[in-house]
């Protein structure tokens, strides 16, 4: 199956559905940051570097799944949540992905949608009523769940994030069903770094002072919060945001035999489930690379949800289990 991937980012989608055996013909993203480190990791597509306002759906070859995480900030608990209203415009990018729809004489038979948990509840719930209004309006049958994860997609990191599907076959969508959760089995240790550079500890920093005194325990991750420490209870990574990088903030922090230091770029992007063999442009500066691990998608959940769209529509029922993921 031909996936058309919007919003792509680094390509966390990409990646989970090309894992659970879809084919990507077509990527695209306004950031030249992100398309640096994507066409780094992609060898047969480069992606497409435009805002998805001035692309055209006549200009995309046929493809059967369309993939987007569209911007998340209008709708974020973290955010000012204007909703389509978003002065930036970037509420009203989900109805780009309508216009493409509606511009495809072959219409893909499946969209596949990401976006902050805070989405289902923005404006009373009537936002994504109207997301779910306008999907069914193009012939989909939709279904959306929220997922974390720690329980979804192996890995120690506490992120819900709503997934939407919509199928064209309603036969499809009836034999669809979301992946079990999952006891976690992984450590933030097994995924840290060996032989950590110099200039990810705080010891010799200014706010090395705010933080000694609370982070102190090597097996929990810490998060600084402006002007407080926040540790995790749960003993997993918080939710990796964009704004890391930016002055600290947010910005997961640990306690090693060599002191106290914050997470590499390498370990965020561990985190999200990318495997180790993908690469980190030398040439960015790590506060781009934290802004694109924060706004990825962790790649297990997508390819364990992309499997099981797969077996529905190869016509197999879901409804016998979910498989273990096996994480690289």
């Amino acid at each position: 199956m031909r996936t058309a991937d919007f919003f792509a980012g680094v390509g966390g989608v990409r990646l989970g559905l090309e894992q659970a055996g879809f084919e990507t013909i077509f990527s695209n993203d306004f950031d030249r940051f992100c398309k640096i480190t994507y066409d780094l990791n992609s060898k047969l597509v480069k992606q497409t570097l435009a805002d998805i306002r001035n692309i055209k759906g006549s200009d995309i070859p046929d493809f059967d799944l369309l993939a987007g995480g569209f911007p998340c900030q209008a709708f974020s608990v973290a955010g000012y949540r204007d909703g389509f209203q978003d002065k930036k415009g970037r509420g009203n990018l989900f109805f780009e992905i309508l216009r493409i729809i509606d511009e495809k004489r072959k219409k893909p038979s499946i969209v596949f949608l990401e976006n902050v948990k805070n989405l289902l509840g923005h404006d009373s719930g009537n936002t994504y009523k109207v997301i779910k209004r306008d999907l069914e309006s193009f012939g989909y049958s939709v279904t959306e769940r929220v997922l974390n994860s720690m329980y979804h997609g192996g890995i120690p990191q506490t992120r819900e994030r709503v997934y939407i599907i919509g199928f064209r076959d309603s036969e499809a969508f009836y034999r669809f069903d979301w992946p079990e959760a999952l006891q976690l089995k992984t450590s933030f240790k097994e995924l840290l770094e060996n032989n950590v550079d110099g200039r990810f500890y705080y010891n010799d920093k200014p706010l090395f002072k705010r933080l000694k005194d609370y982070v102190i325990d090597a097996d929990t991750v810490y998060q600084w919060r402006r002007k407080y420490v926040r540790e995790n209870k749960k003993r997993v990574c918080p939710t990796l945001t964009a704004n890391m990088g930016t002055g600290g903030h947010n910005v997961p922090i640990i306690k090693d035999s060599c002191g106290i230091r914050k997470l590499t770029p390498t370990e965020c992007f561990r985190l999200q489930a990318f495997p180790r063999t993908f690469k980190l442009p030398k040439e960015l500066a790590d506060c781009h690379l934290y802004k694109q691990a924060g706004n990825s998608v962790t790649v297990s959940v997508i390819r364990s949800i992309a499997e099981n769209i797969r077996s529905s529509v190869e016509g197999v029922n879901l409804r016998r289990g979910q498989l273990e993921l096996q994480i690289n």
